[in-house]
Parts: structure tokens; sequence; C-alpha cells
């Protein structure tokens, strides 16, 4: 029997940052929090159910490697029938599909990972849900586990990491690469194609907590995470939502088309006019509604699949999106699981038809993407659940002392090399500003080392 309690809460913001300090010192933990992100020009733009929520320790969890992800999750699902938090690494794809990932990995990050945690936390607005199975755990009750958070404390100390960060392509490189992609889609093979390339530190000390922390407040976003098995974390700002299940309605919000924000409400608000009226930025997000539809229905009941939204402008604090939402019932006749492996992995990170993308990714791209392009998120004990997609984020072995974080664009026949090399660097910036705690400096373009 669940021991469960609901409590008020003075402060939620500072309960957050205890919380997640509590729950740190766990090597099973995935924190999910949309920041109160709202954008008063779309009441449509969270559909989100909690304004965050944590699952800590592991009560039973599954970890694959390689074949039968979706069948281990399903499995563990339902011999518990209880809330799992987990992820989905882009590299599930090789099961799905004839497909392999042959690409260096210097993170490492399991194919899959779920687990049963032993403590659940739901905020949502000024209250606190706290769940637990008293024959699992150490505490009596949700009260005195509730005093213990309130009266942990919150490591305040942010030192400056000065990070190099290198580029695995140069500029020159990543030109040439999106002139080869182009000729693809000119000869017909593709329409269009996720295009990423990858940051990273050697031998870097970080502290995922603090960087967690700065990374959020650099840029708030509604998909946030911060994820930890053993020594391997995620710590993410993402913006886009891959898909989500509430009862019989699945929900799939993918973002394509991106143009950075102005310095002033002058400039803001020409760029953002500048990207909804662009043709390629349009086109390219009309293509992954179009297999985001086609990725619902394969689960879903006939005539169901339904374009909620076409081409919204969001907001967030380094960028202006363009974000659909593509809605469908769900088949009875299917298991969640199924939803969820139809549709991954997502159309906004491979492009479109989506196998010959994949395959020219592994062609073009020199990293593996593992858990970026991948997804987080929560299932519930009704087997509803929602997950993000692995973007904007940075990847941190503690082991290794490796660090990475990839960026990305969609090439399509309109793409500009220049301006796909330069979308990657803005989409870079909160990362690289969260990593060194200051303002953002390149060097000359063509350099391989950003040295901030």
């Amino acid at each position: 029997m669940k021991e469960t309690g609901i409590y008020t809460l003075s402060d939620p913001g500072l309960f957050k940052q205890k919380a997640l300090a509590w729950a740190g010192n766990f090597p099973r933990l995935s924190y999910l929090d949309s920041n109160n992100y709202y954008d008063n020009n779309h009441s449509r733009v969270n559909y989100h159910s909690f304004d965050c929520i944590i699952g800590a320790d592991s009560i039973a969890e599954t970890i694959v490697n390689k074949n039968n992800g979706f069948e281990s999750l399903k499995d563990l699902y339902e011999t518990c029938k209880d809330w799992l938090f987990g992820f989905l690494t882009y590299d599930l794809k090789n099961e799905i599909e004839n497909l392999v990932s042959e690409n260096s990995d210097n993170i490492e990050m399991p194919a899959l990972h779920f687990f049963r945690p032993k403590y659940v936390f739901i905020i949502t607005g000024n209250k606190v849900t706290i769940e637990f199975i008293p024959e699992f755990s150490d505490h009596e009750n949700t009260s005195t586990l509730f005093d213990e958070i309130k009266n942990t404390p919150v490591n305040i100390t942010d030192n400056t990491i000065n990070a190099i960060i290198k580029a695995r392509f140069s500029k020159n490189e990543y030109l040439d690469a999106v002139n080869r992609v182009k000729e693809h889609i000119q000869r017909g093979d593709i329409y269009e194609l996720n295009l990423c390339q990858e940051f990273y530190c050697d031998n870097t000390d970080l502290d995922p907590y603090i960087l967690f922390n700065r990374l959020k407040n650099v840029s708030p976003t509604p998909f946030s995470c911060l994820y930890r098995i053993d020594d391997k974390f995620l710590l993410s700002a993402s913006p886009e939502r891959f898909i989500k299940k509430t009862g019989a309605k699945v929900i799939s919000q993918p973002i394509k088309g991106t143009i950075k924000r102005g310095k002033t409400y002058n400039e803001d608000v020409c760029l953002k006019e500048q990207l909804i009226s662009d043709p390629k930025e349009q086109s390219e997000n009309v293509m992954i509604v179009d297999l985001v539809r086609n990725d619902l229905s394969r689960t879903a009941k006939r005539s169901s699949v339904m374009v909620e939204e076409l081409l919204g402008v969001y907001g967030f604090k380094q960028v202006y999106q363009i974000i659909s939402t593509i809605v469908s019932e769900i088949d009875e006749k299917y298991h969640f699981t199924d939803v969820i492996k139809n549709a991954f992995p997502m159309g906004s990170m491979t492009g479109a038809p989506k196998i010959k993308a994949m395959e020219l990714i592994e062609k073009y791209e020199k990293t593996r993407r593992g858990l970026y392009s991948g997804s987080v998120g929560y299932i519930t004990p009704e087997g509803d659940f929602d997950f993000n997609v692995v973007i904007r984020s940075i990847l941190y072995n503690a082991s290794s002392k490796y660090m990475s974080f990839i960026t990305g664009g969609a090439i399509t026949s309109l793409s500009d090399p220049e301006k796909e090399y330069e979308e990657c660097l803005v989409k870079a910036e909160a990362m690289i500003e969260a990593l060194n705690n200051l303002p953002i400096r390149y060097l000359p373009a063509g350099r391989q080392d950003l040295q901030i």
C-alpha cells in the first residue's frame, strides 16, 4: 500500500531545489520541470499534467543495450503497473529498423533505461504530492520525508568552469556535409534531413547539479530534465514534446523552424515575422507534420489523426520556434508502448522519408547520437505518459570526464549552408553560456575550438 501525502509549499521554487539536492544522492534520478513556461499567445503550449515531477531511487528497472527494448519496457510496466521514469536513446532505431550506429560514442548510455522509483514527488502550483511504498523505504510516513527535504541544504557554490569547447566538425566540413545532403535532396533520395554536429570537452570536472541550475536559469524551457544513471548525466533544456498520452488521446508537438531572438523589442517582432513568413521554415515544419501524422496513424482509430495547430510560433529565451500539434485517438488493440515505438525516433530529429534520412545521418554525422535526439519522460500507473525530445542538452560521463552537446537543423532544398551552420551556433548558446557562466564569445569562423 502506498503512503501518500499532500503539502502546501510557501516557496515552490526553493522546494524544487531542495528536492533535487535530496534526490541527487541516488544513482537513479529523473527530474522533469516545466519551469512554469507559458506563452501568452498560445493556450495549448503546455498540455502539462504537472509543473514538476521527480522520480528517485529504484525498486526495479530495465537496462537494455541492444534489442528488445520496447518489449522489456512493456514487461516492466505490466509487472508493476506503477510509476516508471526513463529514457529511449536515438540508437533504438536499430531495433525498429534494419539500421546500424557505428560512429564514436564517448558518453556510453545504455540504449534504454526505465526504473520504478522508490519516491515520487509531484509539484503543481503551491502543492506537492509525495508518494512512496513503506516496505521499500526507510521513511515511516510522508510527513517525515517532507520535513527532511525542507531541511536539505542547497549547494550555492558556483565556480566558472572555463571549458575549452571543441567542435567535431570544422566549419568547412559542416558546410560540405550540408551541400552533400542537398545533393541527395536534388536526386530525390530524401526531402529533408536533420544534420547535427557535436561540441565536446575532454577531461572536464563538472558538478552536474550546479550546471543544470545554470542551464535552467539561462534557458528555462517547458521540458527541462536532469537524469542520472550511475555516473552518467543528462542536463536538458528541451523546448520540445515528443509524445504524450492522456487516456485515449495522443499528442505530438514537433518543432521545426528556428530564429534567434532580437536584442530590442522592434528587432524581436521583426525576427518573429521573418520566421513565420520564411518559405523554407514553413516547408520543413509541414513535411514533419505529415511524417508525424503517418506515425500516429499506425496506432490510431480510423480518421482520428488531426492537426490541432499548424505553424504556431512560440517564444523562448534564446529563440523563436515553429511548433505544430498533431493529435490522435489510440486504437484499443494497441499497448501504449506500441504508440511510442511506432512514432520513434521522432520525425523532427530524422527527416523524410524517415528510414533513408536515418541512413544518411549515420553517413554524414561524426558522432553517435545516443541519448541526444532520444527522449526522456514518465509513465503513470494508468499507462499514460509524457516524453520530451532530448535537444539543447548537455551529456556528461563523470568517470571519463567527457562532456558533450549536439546541435543541428533541418536541411531542405532551400537551405543556405552558412545559415545552417549559424543555426547550430545559435542553438549552442545556452549550453556554452551555462558551461562558462559568462556571455559567450566565438573564435573566428573555421576554428575547431571555441575557447570562451
